[in-house]
């Protein structure tokens, strides 16, 4: 049964490495109930607003599973919330759920909406937490399992240990790692994502700009 391993937040902190000299990446897992928001569970905070949270960057979520397979790779373990994700799940492959997918979290209903850009920030934020990130931007990008940001479609308390639901998939077949790779390692998948209802605006200016050029 899928089910939320670890529910965790961070606030703003000064890091002159990081590009606008803060960062909330260092998220920490938080006991008993927290209420997720419209722009995410309470006690987090964005720093970088241009490029992170809104509505449709509310809530990152990363798999505990995916989190093993890179503290193999990197021969040290890695903590819940190391790699900056609000949920840590157990039991369910975030990477191949469809965009529009929505999971029962708790009280809350979360909509998957879009898929993390991996930056320079998370690159110096893993080095100076003592892994080797050496490539770090094109070794995450090339494995393709980046985890979704979700929407929240109704607020409500969540904790460590709820079940995580799956209570509408859309049948589209565009996943997460689809729309990764079409994004940022394979612009022929572009056009894939103009199946999806609701997709998110720089999705959907990048994806119909290629169909434009290749129809030129």
């Amino acid at each position: 049964m899928p089910f939320l391993r670890s529910l965790n937040v961070g606030q703003p902190r000064e890091a002159p490495w990081a590009g606008i000299g803060r960062t909330s990446i260092d998220k920490q897992p938080v006991a008993g109930q927290v209420e997720i928001g419209l722009y995410g569970p309470a006690g987090d905070q964005v720093s970088d607003t241009k490029h992170h949270g809104g509505l449709d960057q509310a809530v990152y979520a990363f798999a505990r599973e995916d989190l093993d397979w890179w503290a193999g790779e990197l021969d040290l373990e890695i903590r819940d919330g190391q790699f900056g994700e609000n949920l840590t799940t157990v039991g369910i492959d975030v990477n191949e759920a469809e965009i529009g997918e929505r999971w029962r979290v708790g009280e809350a209903l979360l909509e998957v909406s879009s898929v993390r850009n991996p930056c320079n920030d998370f690159k110096m934020w893993m080095g100076r937490s003592g892994y080797d990130n050496t490539a770090w931007v094109k070794r995450f990008a090339t494995v393709g399992r980046p985890g979704p940001y979700l929407r929240v479609v109704a607020p409500g308390p969540a904790q460590a240990g709820d079940e995580i639901t799956v209570v509408h998939e859309p049948g589209h077949g565009v996943t997460v790692s689809t729309m990764f790779r079409a994004l940022y390692t394979d612009h022929s998948l572009l056009p894939e994502l103009l199946r999806v209802d609701g997709l998110v605006d720089e999705a959907r200016r990048k994806a119909d700009a290629y169909v434009a050029n290749t129809r030129l």
